[in-house]
């Protein structure tokens, strides 16, 4: 296990962080799609050449996954993260084809200390995907609990 690098403390509103790329190949789009999501066009390339996306291309729920991939690998695995509630405004902009380089780009809007629990902070996280640098595939946002490095009294965590 890594060492913590970042608590709640750490992370400010107006911080954006990029956590890498990844370029998904056809074999990883397939196989991905026959496990999780087998539609036609994100497993045949005839089916999806006649698709409204013209050719192969990676499931949504696949462009989620190594968005959280990269958040993973290169942010909470040197955090205090507790988990999520959930993600909010999942968007698909774009598909994304074999080769595409994709990008994640995370930006902190808004922290605040957990009510119920004062060893908990919450982060407000918007996520964007793009690919080949510059064009929108995926957004989403949501918050994320971290570990607080230092507890604030219960009394003092009602905020």
């Amino acid at each position: 296990m890594a060492e913590t690098k970042y608590y709640w403390e750490d992370l400010q509103a107006g911080q954006v962080r990029d956590l890498g790329s990844v370029t998904p190949t056809r074999e990883a789009i397939i196989a991905f799609a026959t496990q999780f999501d087998p539609q036609p066009f994100h497993m045949d390339d005839a089916a999806a050449k006649a698709s409204v996306f013209g050719a192969l291309c990676a499931s949504g729920w696949h462009t989620c996954s190594m968005a959280m991939r990269l958040m993973v690998d290169n942010f909470l695995v040197d955090s205090s993260s507790l988990g999520s509630p959930g993600l909010e405004n999942i968007q698909w902009h774009k598909p994304v084809f074999p080769g595409d380089t994709l990008r994640l780009l995370v930006r902190i809007t808004d922290t605040r200390p957990m009510r119920s629990r004062p060893h908990v902070g919450m982060v407000r996280i918007v996520w964007e995907v793009t690919r080949q640098g510059d064009e929108k595939v995926l957004s989403m946002e949501g918050w994320a609990m971290f570990g607080r490095r230092h507890p604030a009294p219960p009394e003092a965590a009602a905020t």
